[in-house]
């Protein structure tokens, strides 16, 4: 894995966690949660997050 693949997948993750903490505290729903990992998913293409992600995207 490569330093920018790794750099990728950090920030996913981050980003993600921010988003998981609105929807634990109700600030966004379920849909807006994974609307927000779809979009960080296409952002980021992390390497682990795509292999995790219920929202991954298919080749």
């Amino acid at each position: 894995m490569q330093k920018q693949e790794v750099k990728a997948d950090m920030l996913y993750h981050i980003s993600l966690s921010v988003a998981k903490s609105m929807l634990e505290n109700g600030a966004i729903s379920q849909t807006d949660y994974q609307k927000i990992d779809t979009i960080l998913l296409e952002k980021y293409h992390p390497y682990f997050g795509g292999l995790l992600s219920p929202n991954a995207l298919t080749l």
